[in-house]
């Protein structure tokens, strides 16, 4: 015989649950799975388009919130010691949290993430470049997007590579010290 709704069997009779408990309980478990963010087209993480991985969204997102604040220390601690940034021709080796720092300050945008998609070990992110409180200027840069290419290892930024032709910036400074 054919039964719809879940059964729940007590002390050995069965009793069918209400349609209405059947329907909340879906509804519950539908609005849980919804809060842990999501991939695929829709969006991935705090309502990012693309595909990436939500962990790794969240990692870029903050970094790129904190300089866009002003906050050079706070988006330093976002990079993994060692790693790597690639802005153009330069490739910087962070060594220390200094280096960090030093390559965050060169960047004269602040930035919002708009999409973030992942292919292998690379998260591409794209983002809307803004000014940001500190030394230099965004400039005609501001409003225009620019592509970085991430690697994210235990929630920290292992390799920061610019990619496209994305406006607005200088290059970071080619020493490190």
């Amino acid at each position: 015989m054919f039964v719809s709704g879940w059964q729940d069997v007590k002390a050995g009779h069965t009793e069918l649950m209400a349609p209405r408990t059947l329907l909340a309980g879906i509804g519950i478990a539908v609005a849980l799975v919804g809060c842990g963010g999501g991939s695929g087209s829709g969006g991935s993480a705090q309502g990012i388009a693309g595909d990436a991985d939500p962990a790794d969204v969240r990692v870029i997102d903050g970094w790129v919130t904190a300089l866009r604040h002003g906050q050079i220390g706070a988006a330093a601690d976002y990079f993994a010691i060692p790693s790597v940034a690639e802005n153009g021709p330069v490739l910087l080796h962070i060594r220390s949290l200094r280096d960090a720092r030093r390559f965050n300050q060169s960047l004269p945008c602040g930035a919002r993430l708009v999409r973030a998609e992942t292919a292998g070990q690379f998260t591409t992110a794209t983002f809307r470049l803004t000014e940001r409180p500190g030394p230099g200027a965004c400039g005609a840069g501001t409003g225009e997007t620019a592509k970085t290419s991430f690697v994210i290892r235990d929630g920290k930024i292992a390799q920061w590579r610019r990619v496209g032709a994305g406006a607005g910036g200088r290059p970071a400074p080619s020493q490190s010290a």
